[in-house]
C-alpha cells in the first residue's frame, strides 16, 4: 500500500500543477479573447459580437486541445494570438466594405462567418503541407527585417482597431472630426492610461494574476467613478463608455448549402491579398513562436510536427466557425513557469474556453470599453516597441529602414504590396549578403592539426588517442540566417557522430560579416553544445561579429573568445592532458586495490573493464531504499553513508564508508530490494559493477567470478563480526 502511495503520488502532484499552470494561462486566454472578439467583430459589425466571442473561444478550445494532444512541447498552449486576429480583422473588415459598397442592406453575418471558417481552413491545409513537406523550414530563409516589417505592421493595425473599438470610427484624415468631441477624447485619454498601467505593472512583472487583477482594479475604478458623476450604468452604455452586452452567446455553424449560395463569391479575388495575409502571419507566427518556446523553456521542438499540428488545429478551428490561430509564447511560458509541463495545461485551458461561452456576455455587460480597448492599445504598442525600438539595436541602418517601409506600405496599401515589396527586399538581401552560401571552408579535429607547442612522447601519445575530443571548424563567406542554420544542422551532426567531442572551435578568420538574424541559430548550436557538455571556443572573431553575437546572448560566460588559433588549440590540448593524466593515476591506483583483493593484475584489469565509473557530489543520493539491487560500488575516493528514515521525516546514518571500501554485494548476489539509501556524504569517485557485468564473468571468467565471491564472503563476515561486538557491547 505504501508503494502504491509512493508512485500515485507524484502522478497526482504533477495533474495538479498542470491543471494550476493551465488556469494561470487560461486568465490570459479569457482577457485576449474577449478583446480579440471586439477587434474582428467592431463597426458594422458590433450588433453580432455574441457571435464573435462564440467564434473566439470555440477557437481557443479547439486550437489548446489540439496542439496540447500532439505537440511536440507537452506544456505548449494554442489559442488566438494578437497577430492572427488583428489579420483577421483586416480580412472582415474588408469583406464588409466591399459588401456595403454593392449593398447596404447586404446581411453581413453569414458571409463574415464563412469567411473567417473558410481562411481558417486554408490557413491549416497550407500549414499542413508545409509541415508535411518540410517547406516550412523555407520559411526560416525569409529576412529577418521582412518578417519583423510584417509583425510590425500586425501590431500598428491592432492599435488601430483598438481605437475603432473604443469610439466606434476609423482613424482617418476624414474621420478627425469624429474624435473631436470631449467623451471621445476622455475615452481615449482613459484607454492610454489603462496601457500604461499595463505597461508599467504587468508588463515588467509578468506575476500570473497580474493582468486580471489590474483589468478588475480597471473595472471597479471605472464604475466606482461613474457613481461618483452620478451615472448609471444604463447611462454608461447608451453614452458609449460601456459595451452593450449581448443576450446570449449565439453559436452558428455558417456551412448551409444556402449561405454557401448565397455568398459573393466574386469578391475573392479583391481579398486573396489579405487571405495571403492571414497565412502568411499565422505560419510566421507559428514558426517564431516555437522558437521562442524553445528558447524560453530550453527544449527543442520538432518543426514539422508544430506545423503539422498546429494546420489540424487551424481545420479544425474553422470548420466549426473559429478563426485562426497558433501556439501562444506568453499563454506557453507562463503555465510552463506556474509549473504546468504536461499536456494536461492545454487541456485545462481548452475546459476554461468552452466554459466561457456561457460566462462572456455577464462580463461584457460590465466591462468598459476602455479597459480591454486599453489592453488592446498595450499589445499593438508592445509589438511596435519590439519590431520599431528594440529590432533597431540588431539590425543595420539598410535592413532596419526596408523593416519600416514595409510597415509603412502595409499600413498604406495592404499586405499585398507588403508582400511584393517584401520579396524585392529579400531577394536584394540574398543577392548583397550570400555571394557564397557555402559557410564551412574546412573541419579538423585534434588529431590532425595541433598547437605549434613542441610535446613529450607521453603527451603526443595522448593526444593522438584522444585529440577527437578537440573538433574544429573553419568558417567563411557572410554568414545569414539560412547558411547558420545549416551550419547548426552541420554540428548537430557532427556532435552526434562524435559523442566523445568535448571542445568546439570556430575559426572566424574568414567570416565577412553575421547577419542579426543568425543569432538564433548559433543560440540552437550553443543549446546543442550544453546538452552534451561541449566548450565552445571562437577564434578570430571580428569586433562587428562579436557585437551581434553578444547582443543576442549567445556569447556569456561559458564561450571563450582566444585572439588566435594556435592559443585555442594549446589550451584544449593542455586541459585533455591534465584529464587524462589524472585518469590513469587514478586507474592505476584501482588497478593496485583490485590486484590486493583478486592476487592477480590480468584479474584486476578484467574487472576494471566490466566496472563503470561514477562521481558524485556531495549529498547526492547513489540509490534510494526499495530500489532494485542491480549493481555494488567499490569506493574508490571519498565516503558514502547508509541512511534509514528517522521520526519526523528525517533520516539517521547508521555506517559510513570510506575509500577501497565496498556496497551492495549483499544485494547483488541475493536480488533483494535496498534496505537503505545510500548518499555521498562527500563528494566520491565510485565503480560501479551491475549484475549484468557480473553475470558475464560468472560466464566467461568463472575463476574470477569465484575470487569476487569470496571477497564478497569475507567482506561480509567482517561487518557480522563488527556488529557481534556492538551488540555485545550494548547488553553490558
Amino acid at each position: 500500500m505504501i508503494s502504491r502511495s509512493s508512485r500515485f503520488n507524484p502522478g497526482v502532484r504533477g495533474a495538479l500543477n498542470d491543471v494550476l499552470g493551465g488556469a494561470a494561462a487560461s486568465v490570459l486566454t479569457i482577457t485576449f479573447g474577449l478583446s480579440y472578439a471586439l477587434l474582428i467583430f467592431a463597426g458594422p459589425l458590433s450588433p453580432y459580437l455574441s457571435y464573435g466571442v462564440a467564434s473566439t473561444f470555440i477557437a481557443s478550445a479547439v486550437l489548446a486541445t489540439v496542439v496540447a494532444l500532439g505537440s511536440s512541447l507537452p506544456f505548449a498552449i494554442a489559442g488566438p494570438e494578437s497577430s492572427t486576429a488583428a489579420v483577421s480583422a483586416i480580412l472582415t473588415s474588408s469583406l464588409v466594405e466591399r459588401m456595403t459598397a454593392a449593398d447596404p442592406s447586404a446581411p453581413l453575418l453569414v458571409p463574415v462567418l464563412i469567411t473567417l471558417g473558410l481562411s481558417t481552413v486554408v490557413t491549416g491545409i497550407v500549414l499542413c503541407g508545409f509541415g508535411i513537406t518540410r517547406m516550412g523550414r523555407a520559411i526560416r530563409y525569409v529576412p529577418y527585417p521582412v518578417v519583423g516589417g510584417f509583425l510590425g505592421a500586425t501590431g500598428l493595425l491592432i492599435v488601430l482597431g483598438a481605437i475603432r473599438v473604443i469610439t466606434g470610427h476609423r482613424l482617418q484624415f476624414a474621420t478627425l472630426g469624429q474624435f473631436a468631441n470631449p467623451t471621445t477624447l476622455s475615452e481615449l485619454g482613459a484607454a492610454c492610461v489603462m496601457a500604461l498601467v499595463l505597461y508599467m505593472t504587468w508588463h515588467r512583472s509578468r506575476t500570473p494574476f497580474g493582468l486580471p487583477v489590474i483589468l478588475v482594479g480597471g473595472v471597479i475604478a471605472a464604475h466606482l467613478a461613474f457613481w461618483l458623476a452620478g451615472i448609471s450604468p444604463t447611462e454608461a452604455q447608451a453614452v458609449g463608455w460601456t459595451f452593450q452586452p449581448p443576450p446570449s452567446i449565439t453559436f452558428m455553424l455558417p456551412w448551409h448549402p444556402a449561405a454557401i449560395e448565397d455568398y459573393p463569391w466574386h469578391l475573392l479575388p479583391d481579398l486573396s491579398g489579405d487571405l495571403v495575409a492571414v497565412i502568411f502571419v499565422t505560419a510566421t507566427s507559428t514558426l517564431f513562436n516555437t522558437a521562442g518556446i524553445e528558447v524560453a523553456a530550453q527544449r527543442e521542438a520538432n518543426l514539422e510536427q508544430e506545423l503539422n499540428v498546429a494546420g489540424l488545429a487551424n481545420i479544425l478551428a474553422g470548420a466549426l466557425g473559429g478563426y485562426a490561430g497558433c501556439v501562444s509564447v506568453s499563454r506557453s511560458i507562463l503555465s510552463f513557469n506556474a509549473g504546468g509541463i504536461g499536456r494536461l495545461s492545454g487541456l485545462t485551458v481548452a475546459a476554461v474556453s468552452a466554459l466561457m461561452l456561457a460566462a462572456a456576455p455577464m462580463l461584457l455587460g460590465y466591462m468598459p470599453k476602455f479597459v480591454l480597448g486599453g489592453l488592446l492599445i498595450y499589445l499593438g504598442a508592445d509589438q511596435l516597441h519590439k519590431w520599431i525600438v528594440e529590432s533597431r539595436r540588431r539590425l543595420s541602418i539598410a535592413e532596419y529602414l526596408s523593416l519600416l517601409a514595409i510597415i509603412v506600405i502595409i499600413a498604406k496599401w495592404g499586405f499585398v504590396s507588403g508582400i511584393l515589396i517584401g520579396v524585392v527586399i529579400g531577394c536584394a538581401t540574398f543577392a548583397l549578403s550570400a555571394a557564397r552560401i557555402e559557410s564551412i571552408k574546412f573541419s579538423f579535429n585534434g588529431e590532425e592539426y595541433r598547437s605549434s607547442l613542441d610535446r613529450s612522447r607521453d603527451d603526443q601519445a595522448l593526444l593522438t588517442e584522444y585529440g577527437g575530443k578537440i573538433q574544429g571548424l573553419n568558417l567563411q563567406s557572410y554568414l545569414f540566417f539560412g547558411s547558420a542554420n545549416r551550419l547548426y544542422q552541420y554540428v548537430k551532426a557532427m556532435l552526434q557522430r562524435h559523442p566523445e567531442c568535448r571542445y568546439l572551435v570556430f575559426d572566424f578568420k574568414l567570416v565577412t560579416g553575421i547577419d542579426s538574424s543568425a543569432a538564433y541559430s548559433f543560440a540552437q548550436i550553443k543549446r546543442s553544445a550544453d546538452d552534451r557538455d561541449v566548450k565552445l571556443l571562437l577564434v578570430h572573431l571580428a569586433p562587428a561579429a562579436e557585437k551581434a553575437l553578444r547582443s543576442s546572448g549567445f556569447i556569456s560566460g561559458d564561450v571563450s573568445i582566444v585572439p588566435e588559433l594556435d592559443h585555442a588549440l594549446e589550451r584544449c590540448e593542455n586541459e585533455i592532458i591534465s584529464e587524462h593524466q589524472g585518469l590513469e593515476q587514478e586507474e592505476a591506483s584501482l588497478r593496485d586495490w583490485f590486484t590486493q583483493i583478486l592476487g592477480s593484475d590480468e584479474d584486476a584489469t578484467t574487472l576494471i573493464h566490466h566496472c563503470q565509473r561514477i562521481e558524485v557530489d556531495t549529498g547526492e543520493i547513489i540509490v534510494n531504499a526499495g530500489d532494485a539491487a542491480d549493481s555494488m560500488y567499490f569506493i574508490l575516493d571519498g565516503r558514502v553513508g547508509i541512511m534509514i528514515p528517522a521520526s519526523l521525516g528525517a533520516t539517521t546514518r547508521v555506517r559510513s564508508l570510506g575509500r577501497y571500501t565496498t556496497i551492495g554485494e549483499m544485494g547483488l548476489i541475493a536480488h533483494v530490494p535496498r534496505s537503505a539509501t545510500i548518499q555521498a556524504e562527500v563528494a566520491s569517485v565510485l565503480y560501479a559493477l551491475n549484475a549484468h557485468q557480473f553475470e558475464a564473468i560468472k560466464e566467461d571468467d568463472p575463476a574470477l567470478a569465484q575470487k569476487l565471491l569470496t571477497y564478497f564472503v569475507a567482506v561480509m563476515a567482517e561487518r557480522l563480526t563488527f556488529a557481534n561486538r556492538t551488540i555485545a557491547v550494548l547488553r553490558r
